[in-house]
């Protein structure tokens, strides 16, 4: 059976490479015009953690997210850490918002509620008004190490790539790809004409700081953040709606800076790499769910849509990529099935 997946950001990329690893026997094929490191994933942190999902369900988060943390966790216990860039850190998350729904707490390590005496504290620091916070340990996962990675494991199964803008579906119909898996992010917009879909500009710079090496979160519409990566720290951020400006702009940078030297006034010393813009996949909710597509000369297969992950791709992106596998085997067993009548 000849499988095409359409986009080489995280959730294509494990999305091809669950199915081949799960089911040798596919022809599976990737498209995409743009690889690493020039996916909008390589400008981020890839710290995980649910972020600007709308209205996707409790249920589907965290059963996404808790295999995908699980996954790390058994990448970090075989010794996999560097060739990914898999990180355990330290993390702060607060709030100064009281309903934000924060139940996927349950699957990172040794949470903390702070104490009122806790955020007093942390609110004299910050110059803030949280009015909850956690401390707890998760994982970042670097996609300028994990997408690589990904890419090299997925070919050396005997996965394929293409460089090729795909515009229509139909054009993978008529080469004869009987499923495929629309991993286009905010492409989908165009390429299946969904019109909930809408870019969320997010900014960031890069700095030189290996002194921080603890993750501070704000949870807040308007919220700055501080994540320590390998090589750099990130600071950020934004998230504009329907924002497609991919300059970096310096209002956005003040905002960026005073927030984070706020919390981290050492980090005005810090080296400035670069700064970064880039446009999430921002829906409603995330899409994953499969549907039979016909040609107007009667052509036919099926699709299995995985888009519309938000701010969290790299947190969803293993729990989906099996959901994703699960859909394709139950399609072939079907096939095989009707073929024995």
């Amino acid at each position: 059976m000849r499988v095409a997946v359409v986009g080489a950001g995280v959730i294509g990329l494990t999305s091809a490479f669950a199915l081949k690893e799960n089911n040798p026997e596919l022809q599976v094929t990737i498209f995409s015009d743009i690889f690493s490191p020039n996916t909008t994933g390589d400008g981020s942190a890839g710290l995980w953690g649910p972020f600007l999902l709308g209205d996707t369900s409790k249920e589907d988060i965290l059963k996404w997210a808790g295999k995908t943390h699980r996954l790390f966790e058994q990448f970090w216990k075989s010794g996999l850490s560097k060739e990914i860039g898999l990180s355990l850190l330290p993390t702060t998350r607060v709030t100064s918002e009281i309903n934000n729904d924060l139940s996927w707490l349950q699957l990172v390590y040794g949470v903390h509620h702070l104490t009122t005496d806790e955020l007093t504290k942390l609110n004299k620091e910050h110059k803030a008004n949280y009015v909850n916070g956690w401390n707890f340990v998760t994982y970042t996962c670097e996609p300028t190490y994990f997408l690589p990675w990904l890419t090299n494991k997925f070919v050396a199964l005997g996965g394929e790539l293409k460089r090729r803008k795909i515009r229509d579906l139909g054009e993978l119909i008529e080469e004869g790809y009987e499923i495929v898996i629309n991993c286009s992010g905010l492409g989908a917009r165009e390429l299946v004409n969904d019109d909930t879909m809408t870019a969320v500009r997010g900014q960031v710079s890069k700095v030189k700081a290996p002194w921080v090496m603890h993750c501070i979160l704000v949870d807040d519409d308007h919220c700055n953040y501080i994540i320590p990566n390998i090589n750099n720290v990130v600071l950020g951020g934004t998230h504009q709606v329907n924002d497609y400006d991919l300059r970096v702009r310096d209002e956005d940078s003040k905002f960026i800076y005073e927030g984070c030297h706020r919390m981290i006034p050492s980090l005005k010393k810090a080296e400035i790499i670069k700064s970064w813009v880039g446009l999430r996949p921002g829906r409603p909710k995330v899409r994953l769910e499969s549907e039979i597509y016909i040609r107007k000369n009667g052509k036919k297969c099926h699709v299995i849509h995985n888009y519309g992950h938000g701010g969290a791709g790299l947190t969803l992106s293993w729990g989906c990529a099996l959901d994703v596998v699960e859909i394709v085997q139950n399609l072939n067993r079907n096939k095989n099935q009707i073929s024995k009548l």
